[in-house]
């Protein structure tokens, strides 16, 4: 993911109080504008949602519930509530998606060498390969189940990763604790984020998307109020094995790395897990198709393709205030 982080603060009369720290493999910030008398609680109770989504939904612990699912999902598993929602949540894109969403690819992952959390900010991990070929797990529909009264799970032959949709629902959940804790409130981790209130200016929040390309100076600036966006992107997340290069946005449908023509997508809507979704799901459908299927979606989105060509949907114009000179 492309970290999208808003420009400094422009804080005049206000004032604010927040936390900035690491979990996710990202970069967290919570900022509380014109914090009332419950923020620093508020706060506290965000920082611990982030981190409970990171404990229990991570796949780089053998022993989180997630992987305890993940070692038999063929069986039944009771899980904790993070687990379960957030399965039920990547069930529902999953149809929402038509299947592009499918977090299926962890056997995939595992192929490729991406069984640890890796160092991509040191330079581009040289990896070998366990030499199987998954199958692409798109060829053979998803069909988990849920026992909501007792919350458990079967998921079915495959392992699942639920490290993006996590994320979302991670800044969802933090959000939902900052509510009324200011005048306005931002969630940002790492990419995925959701501004609440009109920002520290009255004005709304400006968020700079980043050039996937690299370089310090951002594609686009956008405006939100009461807005979420996610980005999807293969800026940080690749690497090589045996060799030749892949990323971690993989298309169901033939189990290779997707998104052809393409660096970056970002959507913007009303809440940050189902813009993650949409962010990867167009990602992957690639350059040709990111502005049709936005548009007959009504999704806002933005798209840098693999000549740092910006191209926006009808419903993303309204949000940028700025952008790079290079726009279809």
């Amino acid at each position: 993911m492309t970290a999208i982080a808003p420009p400094a603060a422009r804080t005049g009369g206000s004032s604010e109080q927040g936390r900035r720290f690491r979990s996710m493999a990202t970069d967290v910030t919570l900022r509380v504008v014109d914090p009332g008398p419950g923020a620093a609680e508020a706060l506290r109770r965000a920082v611990d949602a982030i981190e409970l989504v990171a404990s229990t939904c991570t796949r780089f612990d053998p022993d989180s519930p997630l992987m305890q699912v993940n070692a038999d999902p063929r069986r039944w598993h009771e899980v904790p509530p993070t687990v379960f929602e957030a399965l039920l949540e990547a069930a529902a894109a999953y149809e929402a998606t038509d299947g592009l969403f499918d977090p299926r690819v962890l056997d995939t992952l595992r192929a490729w060498g991406y069984d640890r959390s890796l160092s991509f900010e040191s330079g581009t991990p040289a990896l070998t390969g366990t030499g199987d070929c998954p199958t692409a797990p798109g060829r053979r529909r998803w069909r988990p189940a849920f026992d909501a009264p007792r919350r458990r799970v079967r998921l079915g032959p495959a392992p699942v990763d639920l490290g993006g949709i996590g994320k979302g629902l991670a800044v969802r959940w933090a959000a939902a604790e900052l509510a009324g804790a200011g005048r306005a409130v931002l969630v940002d981790a790492g990419g995925d984020l959701h501004a609440a209130g009109t920002g520290p200016d009255g004005e709304g929040w400006l968020v700079a998307v980043e050039d996937p390309r690299g370089g310090t100076d951002p594609v686009a600036v956008l405006r939100l109020e009461d807005s979420a966006c996610a980005t999807s992107s293969v800026r940080v997340r690749h690497w090589s094995v045996d060799g030749q290069p892949v990323h971690h946005l993989i298309d169901p449908r033939s189990g290779r790395p997707g998104g052809d023509g393409l660096q970056s997508v970002t959507v913007v809507g009303a809440d940050p897990a189902t813009c993650e979704v949409w962010s990867k799901s167009l990602f992957l459908g690639g350059r040709g198709q990111v502005r049709q299927v936005a548009d007959e979606r009504g999704l806002a989105a933005l798209l840098v393709d693999d000549e740092g060509v910006v191209g926006l949907s009808r419903a993303m114009r309204p949000y940028v205030v700025w952008q790079a000179p290079h726009v279809l």
